[in-house]
């Protein structure tokens, strides 16, 4: 009964971790206010359960998700505090993939890296190789990105180049797309002033 209560206790802390994770990944946008109050489902080959370190392991495979949250990847850590509070959420895949839909919008804001790192008492986001965020009007790739949940600051790093030789490749630059967003026709016909036209003058 005890693995069964930490494991719950791991699940919630998971749940807030993703829903802070959305503010990280999405600051532009309000995340979908109701999927903090669904269960959340944890699929994976493997199941490691350390209570001794308070760390999970979940191998193979691996998806959660909650509401319109979605997170896949090969490999999910969680680590916690003594006090079985969440600390750090590490999912490695290739790549890494999240996903969430926003408030008042069909289109799912995405993330993906080959390792997706969130830490909660530093309140920070790392998205690290191939990184790239997608939201409806806004995009944005590096080989790392880092967001600070508590400042609301995103900073992308480009990967430097290799050595020189045949096989060097040249520094990738980080890239940053912002959107404009659709503006209403302006070709409607204009609205009637209820007086008629005076008629022509004819000569």
């Amino acid at each position: 009964m005890r693995k069964r209560s930490l494991n719950r206790n791991r699940r919630a802390d998971l749940a807030a971790c993703l829903c802070l994770c959305l503010a990280c990944l999405a600051p532009v946008v309000q995340a979908l206010s109701t999927d903090k109050d669904q269960p959340i489902q944890v699929e994976a080959d493997k199941a490691q359960l350390d209570d001794k370190n308070n760390v999970s392991i979940y191998t193979g495979n691996v998806v959660l998700t909650q509401g319109s949250i979605r997170m896949t990847g090969n490999k999910m850590t969680v680590y916690n505090t003594e006090n079985h509070e969440l600390d750090t959420l590490i999912m490695e895949g290739s790549p890494a993939t999240y996903r969430q839909l926003p408030d008042d919008s069909k289109v799912y804001d995405e993330a993906e890296a080959k390792t997706i790192k969130y830490f909660e008492l530093k309140n920070q986001v790392l998205l690290i190789d191939n990184a790239v965020v997608r939201q409806e009007d806004f995009f944005m790739r590096g080989d790392r990105i880092e967001y600070d949940t508590k400042l609301n600051r995103a900073k992308a790093e480009s990967k430097p180049a290799t050595a020189s030789g045949p096989e060097a490749k040249k520094k990738e630059r980080v890239k940053v797309i912002l959107k404009k967003k659709k503006k209403e026709s302006s070709d409607a016909p204009a609205e009637s002033s209820g007086q008629a036209s005076p008629p022509a003058t004819q000569h």
